[in-house]
């Protein structure tokens, strides 16, 4: 842990523009790699309070306040830290987050409120996600975390996923009264921040813990109830439910159909991250082993899941990581600080190398890869240069194991099970943005299966939205 100096224990407000910034701590690359503990040390009190004291509160609306999906009162909160009123800087982060303890760990904050933070014109941003955990963890130790329970309406309301937006929709459904069920395919709830997310990104306690507060709320969670297969929405109407919130995630790996891919010691990167990181408890049935992996593992792809892929792979006793990406490390659409740490625990990148074929040794399984140069050419309808094929420029690439994070799909079956439910691009559900309704009445969604892969925060401020239009839904009925 770094130290402060004394100096700056007890700045005058008018300075605190230059109060020096301290990189936040993290366990040493050799030790972290052997776990899949927390990478992040956590701020204490003392550092908590100086670093909260650099937010020079610019005049509304705060540049960090815009650019959070949710429109934390980051300035505010802020404030409040640098005071030591911990516990009300996270009841204030709680009026307008549902989870601000897992927002606060996962979101891109480089991309987000930390981004747009105005000393980014002449120093380091105000690292406002680590103090939004350690409030949100300190209220959590010290007083605890309750979800106020709302005077009961009588009216019943169905969640299909218990992913950040559905339970988003019940944390806030659950303070107007209404009584709330989440139906669940998986044998926990959670969806991506359980099954997607590595621990040493996300602990699994504090997802738990949140799990936690919404049962004590009085919301029930029913799971390996895959809605669409085992029972349809329509039914749901049957049983008595008034209202239907559909935040299934897009949780299909998107294929990458080249000759080989379905060769043993090739995965997709779901199946990858789920047998890796989850108890084995709460692995699906068809997933309840750890994934073998060999000594020279490939990630395939440049988001923010090849990276939880590579980072997983060098924690899974790998003698050598790699990512093999398409485009440049400018192009790459995953956070540069998940790179850096990923960098720091061993594992190589090579860009502009495209994948053509899988090849087997003699007992079948993955042995190479045939890869092929590429060159960037015009930039294609979301401004990214295209990746082109160099001819002749083919080559062999070592690996026993390969892991596909090429982005992933919504699953259709909803939209194919439910009747007067329109859906686009191969099953994401049409929503309006700001209420959530689909076109069928009583029917809303948000999320992953409405935009396609995006933020938790961002299915999280859908959820909430889509929360305030079903509670003026239901008090129309």
């Amino acid at each position: 842990m770094q130290a402060i100096p004394s100096e700056f224990l007890a700045i005058d407000r008018k300075s605190r523009k230059y109060i020096p910034f301290f990189e936040l701590d993290t366990r040493d690359p050799n030790v972290r790699v052997c776990d899949f503990l927390d990478v992040i040390i956590p701020l204490d009190e003392e550092r908590a309070m100086l670093e909260a004291s650099r937010c020079v509160h610019c005049p509304d609306p705060a540049a960090c306040v815009v650019a959070c999906p949710v429109h934390n009162d980051i300035p505010s909160a802020m404030w409040l830290i640098e005071q030591g009123e911990f516990v009300e800087a996270a009841k204030l982060y709680r009026k307008t987050s549902s989870m601000p303890e897992i927002c606060s760990r996962v979101c891109p904050h480089e991309q987000l409120c930390e981004g747009s933070c105005v000393h980014n014109k002449m120093h380091e941003p105000v690292l406002c996600g680590a103090l939004e955990a350690f409030v949100t963890c300190y209220e959590r130790d010290n007083k605890g975390v309750d979800v106020p329970i709302g005077k009961p309406t009588g009216k019943k309301v169905a969640i299909v996923g218990a992913g950040p937006a559905g339970l988003s929709v019940a944390e806030q459904l659950v303070q107007k009264g209404h009584d709330i069920t989440i139906f669940e395919s998986k044998p926990s709830p959670g969806g991506l921040l359980l099954y997607g997310i590595p621990n040493f990104k996300l602990c699994k306690e504090v997802v738990f813990a949140r799990m936690g507060d919404l049962e004590r709320a009085g919301i029930k969670f029913v799971t390996n109830v895959y809605i669409g297969k085992d029972k349809t929405i329509d039914q749901l109407f049957e049983e008595g439910y008034q209202a239907v919130f559909v935040g299934v995630g897009s949780q299909i790996d998107a294929p990458m159909e080249v000759p080989g891919e379905d060769l043993p010691g090739v995965y997709k990167a779901t199946e990858f991250l789920i047998r890796a990181n989850v108890d084995l408890e709460s692995l699906p049935p068809e997933m309840g082993t750890r994934p073998e992996i060999g000594k020279r593992v490939a990630v395939i792809g440049g988001g923010d899941t090849a990276s939880d892929c590579l980072r997983t792979a060098c924690r899974m006793g790998a003698e050598e990581v790699f990512c093999l990406y398409r485009r440049t490390e400018t192009e790459m659409p995953g956070g540069s600080k998940d790179r850096k740490l990923a960098r720091e625990e061993g594992a190589k990148y090579q860009f502009l190398t495209q994948p053509v074929k899988f090849l087997a040794d003699d007992t079948g399984h993955l042995a190479q890869i045939e890869c092929i140069r590429m060159e960037l050419g015009e930039p294609d309808a979301k401004g990214r240069r295209r990746p082109v094929p160099i001819e002749g420029t083919n080559f062999i690439v070592e690996a026993d194991t390969a892991i596909l994070a090429l982005g992933y799909w919504p699953d259709p079956i909803i939209g194919e099970t439910t009747p007067d439910l329109e859906t686009k691009n191969w099953g994401l559900i049409v929503a309006d943005k700001e209420t959530g309704a689909t076109t069928r009445p009583g029917v809303y969604a948000g999320g992953d299966d409405v935009t396609g892969p995006d933020l938790v925060v961002t299915a999280v401020a859908a959820g909430r939205r889509a929360a305030a239009a079903m509670h003026e839904y239901l008090n129309s009925l």
